[in-house]
């Protein structure tokens, strides 16, 4: 009869250690941190946009030196913005250019309210610079909403 093996316990490899991570959690580190990158990115550049395109509007509007032509300027502006709406826009006259104005609003501003002025305002002589400001904050509203950048 043979002598009986020795018989010892089983020894577990050590468990591995948790730096360095595997390779599969490198890939999902990279991959947060290049969605984290881009989302940073896309919103820097849409508030720079919003920026830029706030600046257009009120550097057009500073140039105007009397309120009769900064009532042209706001007209100018909104036919540039419309014309991203709709490529007919800026051929809109009267009654239909302001209710092209206020479509996708439930309220009536233009046709009713303070943008009436862009009718006639920019031939007037005088024009009182209340109703151009109701105008201003209106139209403003408006050109940001049509040029992307209201949202």
């Amino acid at each position: 009869m043979a002598a009986p093996l020795p018989l010892r316990d089983v020894h577990l490899p050590p468990a591995p250690s948790w730096w360095p991570p595997a390779p599969g959690w490198w890939l999902l580190a990279a991959a947060l941190l290049a969605v984290v990158a881009a989302v940073w990115f896309w919103r820097r550049r849409r508030a720079r946009r919003h920026a830029a395109i706030e600046r257009v509007f009120d550097q057009a509007l500073a140039a105007a030196e009397t309120p009769s032509a900064q009532v042209a300027a706001i007209s100018e502006l909104l036919r540039r913005a419309g014309r991203r709406r709709d490529p007919q826009a800026d051929r809109l006259q009267g009654e239909a250019w302001l209710e092209f104005l206020d479509r996708g609003s439930k309220r009536r501003d233009f046709a009713d309210g303070a943008g009436r002025m862009l009718l006639d305002g920019a031939y007037r002589r005088e024009v009182e610079p209340a109703r151009v400001a109701a105008l201003h904050d209106l139209a403003r509203r408006r050109f940001l909403q049509w040029m992307g950048a209201g949202r």
